[in-house]
């Protein structure tokens, strides 16, 4: 059973990354490593909750509440502009490139 992190608001919060835009810099990885990690291919993935490598294309992990700050801040930092923070309720990206 996967938990849920809330943001404030009280809103839960899950991340991905689009791995045709990461460039592989590993930027996440030092920000999140919990989050991100650099695969074989030297392409950025997001972890599960029970630290399992998502490798399916846009596989989404939750956003751990004490990670947050990390999280935004790889998503706000990443230069392949590929990481993608979302509302679990509705999907809406609310850090990343498609931000409102």
């Amino acid at each position: 059973m996967t938990v849920q992190q809330e943001a404030p608001g009280g809103e839960a919060l899950e991340v991905w990354i689009d791995q045709d835009l990461c460039t592989g810099d590993g930027i996440c990885a030092q920000y999140a490593p919990e989050v991100f990690e650099l695969d074989i291919d030297g392409l950025a993935y997001v972890k599960s909750a029970d630290d399992v490598l998502l490798q399916d294309p846009g596989a989404a992990a939750p956003v751990p509440l004490p990670l947050l700050t990390d999280v935004v801040d790889s998503a706000r930092e990443c230069p392949g502009e590929c990481i993608h923070v979302r509302r679990v309720s509705d999907r809406a990206e609310v850090y990343g490139p498609g931000a409102e």
